[in-house]
């Protein structure tokens, strides 16, 4: 609480009056993000990033319960045919991931039919364990599992709770154990941060895929940008004239509502065969992907614009060309931005799809081929490259809507 509170005076010394604002609700205006809250909301996920990866930048102390790993015993029950029972021990050697597997050590008969036996498992596994082969009276003599630590087990049945893991008999028979898996994630799955940080700086250094990384970075931006403003330059102008003329609305407004709803990706089989799996496939996905948004954006902002300051402009002797640059223009613009925002965002999501097809270089083709061998870092890192990015871009679309419109938000 007391780095909350002095957080918040920091921030307002620097912000001025904006913290002290009345903010009425529903006022867009007065509502601004608390950079505290920012920072606070990217420490968490970071913390709770480490703490389920066994990551080294937290203490032991703050992980999340590992895997079990070390050496487990259970014994079970077996039953001969003539209704004869005997108990045996099950001894499990667990290891780490990335260890070499442990030799199970010499293991003595018993006194009884049932033999002890043993396992080897990666941590975070199931193994069968055939028990029953090591024993005098086999399987194959009629003789059977009944019971795990004394607990009555049946094939396919429940479960028998070992403290450091599950034993459960499969339908067939067998001692199936499963040690317990923890709740961090293995780094095939969620690597640490560490270990993406480390993949950054060996793919700035080194490159991938005979390509520098800001290549493949730099013909991600190119192909969004471009896709994006083809998008824009030709979606706002059918969106004013759908908000402007029924005519051009009655024409349009079902061929844009039919494709709205249509994702980017279904397209691909069609721009492949339109433009081919060059460049121009890409950027043409890309295209489709904001002129829809951008047309509805445009459409909806005209027809937000409210009557009253339109009647006004004419009353004052405006002109048709003076109403549209000074009254529909400006107050068509937020939507316009926040619609840009989304088309945006899109275009990013969609440009991994768009890599897809025969592309050499970009995000979304080292995000795709690491995912084929396994490289979850390097998915990991292509994810948060983009998210960066995409996350800047919007940020200076935000400055910009703030430069441009300040009056966003008021009526």
């Amino acid at each position: 609480m007391a780095l909350w509170r002095l957080g918040r005076r920091l921030l307002g010394r620097r912000r001025g009056d904006v913290l002290r604002r009345t903010v009425t609700f529903g006022d867009a205006g007065a509502v601004r993000g608390e950079g505290v809250a920012s920072v606070l909301s990217v420490t968490a996920i970071l913390g709770l990033w480490a703490a389920f990866t066994g990551s080294a930048l937290l203490p032991p102390a703050l992980h999340a319960p590992a895997a079990f790993a070390g050496e487990g015993r259970f014994t079970y029950t077996a039953e001969a045919p003539d209704g004869t029972r005997d108990e045996a021990t099950v001894t499990v050697l667990v290891h780490r991931p990335g260890e070499a597997p442990p030799p199970l050590p010499d293991l003595p008969p018993g006194e009884g039919w049932a033999r002890d036996a043993g396992a080897v498992v990666q941590a975070g596994r199931t193994v069968l364990v055939a028990a029953q082969d090591n024993d005098a009276i086999t399987a194959a003599d009629g003789a059977r599992i009944v019971a795990v630590n004394g607990i009555p087990v049946e094939p396919g049945g429940a479960r028998v709770e070992t403290g450091w893991g599950r034993v459960g008999l499969t339908a067939r028979g067998t001692l199936s154990v499963s040690p317990d898996p923890g709740w961090q994630m293995e780094p095939i799955w969620l690597p640490p941060p560490e270990a993406v940080a480390a993949r950054l700086v060996e793919i700035a250094q080194s490159g991938y895929r005979n390509a520098t990384l800001w290549e493949h970075l730099g013909y991600s931006v190119f192909r969004v940008v471009s896709g994006f403003l083809l998008g824009a330059l030709l979606g706002v102008p059918l969106g004013y004239a759908m908000g402007l003329s029924g005519w051009f609305r009655g024409w349009f407004d079902p061929i844009v509502e039919f494709m709205r709803p249509v994702p980017p990706l279904a397209l691909i089989p069609l721009v492949i065969i339109w433009a081919g799996i060059g460049e121009a496939g890409k950027v043409v996905l890309l295209f489709l992907a904001s002129l829809w948004i951008m047309a509805i954006a445009a459409r909806s902002g005209v027809s937000g614009v409210r009557l009253a300051k339109v009647h006004a402009a004419y009353s004052l002797g405006a002109s048709r060309a003076q109403v549209l640059r000074h009254v529909i223009v400006p107050n068509s613009l937020p939507e316009i931005l926040t619609g840009a925002r989304v088309a945006m965002g899109v275009c990013w999501g969609t440009v991994v799809a768009a890599e897809l097809v025969a592309a050499d270089k970009g995000a979304g083709m080292m995000i795709m081929t690491a995912s084929r061998f396994q490289n979850t870092d390097i998915v990991i890192l292509g994810i948060v490259l983009i998210g960066a990015i995409g996350w800047s871009i919007d940020g200076l679309m935000r400055a910009a809507e703030r430069a441009l419109i300040p009056w966003k938000g008021r009526a």
